[in-house]
């Protein structure tokens, strides 16, 4: 039984050899890269990664399905290039491969803003499924894409380390690029934003994140990053009326 780490990326020149380091337990790593303009692919081949370039167009799931055609291994672990496997993982991951417990393995993750790790709030532990067998799942959605597959899930004991925000300016791109891409898919569900709602979903997800799911406990960060959900959802709501003015 063979494990590949796949892990996708675009200008990743800061992550891409931690995170590599992180899974050399694996038989492969391969990198899907998006048509990277830094030093990504130089670092990842360097640290030991087979790298594939491979334009992402926007479809985060299709870039997940292109790398499962591109391996041979039996099972897959993926891995984004700003997360880190925690040590202990691999012995794990190999136990489930050898006795071949065919399911969708779920990782809790832990999420790091700015240096601080996240408990409360819209940035506390989540549960991601990035561990199965090959051939037993495909990946759907343009953005926050996730998993079909008809294998059971389970959790594994093993932790991932996001390192999700670590500079302002890359926040706010990831902000523009999140809330065009997820109003472009409420477009084609045929989702639309009224005036009101764009005027009060946005103060509902501050609060929601902030008081609801105890966001204040992490401080000031805590605070920060929940004005900051409220302004990215009255930008894709704002994006989504828009979308829809233009095409009618």
């Amino acid at each position: 039984m063979k494990l590949a780490a796949i892990i996708l990326t675009h200008n990743e020149e800061r992550h891409i050899e931690a995170c590599i380091q992180s899974v050399a337990f694996a038989d492969e790593i391969l990198v899907i890269d998006d048509c990277s303009t830094d030093r990504t692919c130089d670092i990842a081949r360097s640290a030991g990664a087979r790298v594939l370039v491979h334009p992402l167009v926007g479809d985060f799931a299709g870039q997940r399905n292109f790398a499962l055609t591109q391996t041979e291994a039996d099972w897959v672990l993926y891995v984004d290039a700003d997360e880190r496997v925690m040590e202990g993982a691999s012995q794990e991951l190999r136990r489930v491969m050898e006795r071949n417990e065919r399911a969708a393995y779920e990782i809790k993750r832990i999420n790091v803003a700015f240096g601080q790790r996240m408990y409360y709030g819209g940035h506390r532990p989540d549960y991601v499924r990035r561990f199965f067998p090959r051939d037993g799942v495909q990946w759907e959605g343009l953005v926050h894409e996730r998993v079909r597959t008809e294998l059971p899930v389970r959790r594994l004991s093993s932790r991932l380390l996001h390192y999700t925000y670590t500079e302002w300016h890359r926040y706010f791109e990831k902000l523009n690029q999140y809330t065009t891409l997820m109003a472009e898919r409420q477009y084609k569900e045929g989702k639309r934003a009224s005036f009101i709602k764009i005027l009060l979903d946005p103060p509902y997800a501050f609060f929601r994140f902030y008081i609801l799911q105890l966001g204040f406990l992490d401080g000031r960060m805590g605070f920060i990053l929940a004005m900051f959900h409220g302004f990215y959802t009255m930008v894709k709501y704002v994006k989504l009326h828009y979308l829809i003015s233009e095409q009618e």
